[in-house]
């Protein structure tokens, strides 16, 4: 894998609803997100509508929330209106793979975000957080926050996310180290901020005498971080997110979240549709590596007065 490092995290992110830009010379680029509820699903469209206006380009922006079935129809649609490029957000590192296929058989390239596949020589790109890092960098700080001794719990994401284990391995590859910190419990809460706050209900009864929440994700956190004030206990239980949303943000300038790892969503979305310009003018994505990283930042109470925008840090 190729990783990509940015020293500073800048886009302009459009207010815009997502929606079909004014015809453009160059065609169109149709980009499909999970969720736009979520603020990241939402800043991955906008970001990747913005430049493909800025290039040229009619930008349509769908949703499938998760679903391959919705997915599926999505491309089918961008088949059919003739689309140059797909950016693509993968429902599901399986469940995808068909709908990748079937628009490449149609003769359209396919750049993969945020999520990959399980298959290689499909999509022209797959660029993605460093999930690995990030979560590593997560651990430590939740470390820091919540000491090396006590027993903890786990919200674990969307399994058909490859990110979701690949944030748990990371999460577990530092914890590990300390044998005195113990996993009590670890709940799919499906990257959702209702499922977190009912999940953390459960393993609070559960385990009353918990230390700290660690988060595949910032909904689930702020999520854990409702429930725990509901229960009276956010100031004994220390909560980690990651993403790097406004909600989280503003829950690590309260206190209420010790840290979250921004991804750098801003960045790789808009990369994502430069290297679909770059394959449909010249053949190439100029990028050799399919499958390509980008390293995520920490942000706690030190640094959130650089947050200058969703998704953005300054460094």
């Amino acid at each position: 894998m190729m990783k990509m490092t940015r020293r500073l995290l800048l886009a302009a992110v459009a207010a815009a609803p997502l929606m079909a830009g004014a015809a453009n010379a160059e065609g169109l680029i149709t980009i499909i997100v999970n969720d736009p509820a979520n603020p990241y699903w939402f800043t991955e469209g906008e970001v990747a509508r913005k430049t493909a206006e800025e290039l040229g380009y009619t930008a349509n922006v769908a949703a499938h929330k998760g679903d391959t079935n919705t997915e599926s129809t999505l491309i089918d649609t961008a088949i059919t209106n003739k689309s140059e490029a797909i950016i693509l957000d993968p429902a599901n590192a399986d469940g995808s793979i068909g709908a990748v296929k079937k628009a490449v058989d149609a003769g359209i390239p396919v750049i993969l975000v945020n999520a990959e596949i399980n298959q290689e020589g499909l999509a022209k790109a797959q660029l993605v957080s460093n999930n690995a890092q990030g979560a590593a960098l997560g651990a430590q700080a939740w470390v820091e926050a919540v000491g090396d001794t006590g027993q903890y719990v786990e919200l674990f994401g969307n399994p058909a996310d490859n990110n979701a284990q690949t944030r748990s391995n990371g999460y577990e590859t530092v914890l590990s180290q300390y044998p005195d910190l113990e996993k009590v419990g670890r709940e799919v809460a499906n990257w959702d901020r209702t499922q977190g706050y009912q999940k953390t209900q459960s393993l609070l009864q559960a385990n009353p005498d918990i230390i700290g929440v660690i988060s595949g994700n910032d909904e689930m956190a702020l999520g854990a971080i409702a429930a725990l004030k509901e229960a009276g206990k956010l100031d004994q239980v220390k909560v980690g997110g990651f993403d790097g949303s406004p909600d989280a943000v503003e829950a690590v300038k309260a206190g209420e979240m010790q840290y979250t790892v921004l991804q750098p969503v801003a960045v790789f979305s808009a990369e994502a549709v430069r290297q679909a310009d770059n394959f449909i003018k010249n053949g190439s994505t100029g990028v050799d590596s399919e499958k390509q990283l980008f390293d995520c930042l920490l942000i706690t109470k030190d640094n959130v007065d650089k947050y200058t925008g969703p998704f953005v840090l300054e460094q």
